[in-house]
């Protein structure tokens, strides 16, 4: 760099294991590594490199188990492996070299266990090479390797076995993880499929004894109502009023489970048409109430779900006249846009969230204080989170208005270019 402002090399993997065998390999090991998160091929491959590599006939990779007392067989190649499953740690090369963590080259001939000696020598086997497997200087296993020929064992060629060891025992300790990962994804899984279902049966079993619960019951106070006292009608409203509750609960239950599970039926939406829609359905409550409605002229035309953002509106105008208390006067919904979303406002000028609540008001079933004697499940506002999630959006309530509560969301654009997908 003394009479050069730069270098460039372009990288060649030819000439490159040509000039550096020893990194070459590493740096083969390293990406085959990288492919595999399934322990055994993972295993299997890494040691016909390694055998390949420093041309031995015969390789065996053992693991630690759960106990760390024993090494088991976990890859092997060209010798038989049957009486070598399992090795414990206090016999053999195998056990020495995951106690001390050392690498161990030794003659056949001077094995301790005269019976395995004789039976690698009857395969003509000469040297034994044991490299710990450690990793995060924590031992994993080990990897044998037996050569029928002579070979230089020198410190390059003990540190490159080191570092290949390394690399093995980085990426088995990866593959374990992630297979434990795996495992603990499907019993998920299953505990979703699980909740779904007794969900789903919930609400199908629930609804219709509580429709008839109140049916029966009106049919009671209409038919034979002059019979009761005041008393008998006042248990008789409120088991009318509790039947209605359970009714809603579990239609609640079933837009929850459709907000999150139903699939997204994309089609061009004009959000004026929304807005009029809801208008309509709550125009009685809000001219009863003498609550002004006040949108911009001008609303988006977007890609959505029409149900579901439906149902977002309907539920956000049925929370702020929920909660909005006997002062709401005037309910706005406003909008803007930015190069990835439409935001989307909705705001009312009622007593408001306080700061405790605010970041709760989303969460399944909360109810803040001013929901006492307001009948409700606690859903609504998740359903809609839920809803403007699948639009690759969010939703959030906006913190330190004086007065009211100023729900935004936005809603990507994103859903645009794939409208049709």
């Amino acid at each position: 760099m003394v009479n050069q402002k730069y270098i460039s090399v372009r990288f060649d993997e030819l000439r490159f294991k040509e000039r550096n065998r020893e990194l070459a390999i590493l740096l083969e090991m390293s990406n085959f590594l990288g492919t595999s998160m399934d322990l055994d091929t993972l295993l299997t491959g890494a040691l016909d490199k390694v055998t390949e590599y420093f041309e031995v006939e015969a390789g065996r990779i053992y693991l630690m188990d759960e106990t760390a007392r024993c090494l088991s067989l976990a890859a092997h190649k060209g010798l038989e492996s049957r009486g070598l499953e399992v090795v414990h740690l206090n016999e053999g090369f195998s056990g020495k070299a995951a106690r001390t963590k050392s690498f161990i080259a030794q003659h056949v001939s001077e094995l301790e266990d005269k019976k395995r000696a004789a039976l690698l020598a009857g395969k003509g086997l000469k040297i034994i090479i044991c490299v710990p497997l450690i990793a995060l200087d924590k031992v994993i296993g080990v990897m044998n390797l037996a050569t029928s020929r002579m070979v230089r064992i020198d410190e390059n060629k003990i540190d490159l076995l080191t570092t290949l060891g390394n690399q093995i025992a980085v990426a088995a300790v990866n593959a374990r993880l992630y297979e434990d990962l795996e495992e603990k994804i499907k019993a998920l899984e299953n505990k979703k499929e699980t909740i779904k279902f007794f969900a789903y049966s919930m609400s199908h079993d629930l609804k219709s004894p509580a429709v008839g619960i109140y049916g029966l019951v009106k049919r009671l106070v209409e038919k034979e109502g002059y019979l009761l006292n005041n008393r008998g009608k006042e248990y008789c409203n409120r088991i009318l009023k509790t039947a209605q509750q359970m009714v809603a609960l579990v239609e609640n239950l079933n837009a929850y489970i459709a907000a999150k599970e139903a699939p997204l039926n994309r089609e061009r939406i004009n959000v004026k048409e929304i807005t009029r829609e809801i208008v309509d359905e709550f125009r009685l409550e809000l001219r009863k109430r003498r609550i002004k409605w006040s949108e911009p002229e001008k609303l988006p035309n977007l890609v959505g779900d029409r149900l579901a953002l439906l149902r977002v509106f309907r539920n956000l105008l049925d929370n702020a006249l929920n909660y909005g208390g006997q002062d709401l006067q005037k309910i706005t919904i406003g909008y803007h846009e930015d190069p990835q979303f439409h935001i989307i406002s909705f705001s009312d000028d009622g007593v408001g969230v306080t700061a405790d609540d605010a970041d709760k008001v989303f969460n399944a079933f909360h109810r803040d204080r001013s929901a006492r004697g307001i009948s409700g499940s606690g859903l609504g506002l998740t359903i809609v989170k839920e809803i403007i999630e699948r639009h690759q959006g969010r939703v959030w309530l906006e913190k330190g208005t004086r007065r009211g509560a100023t729900f935004c969301m936005t809603i990507s654009k994103a859903l645009e270019s794939n409208e049709h997908s």
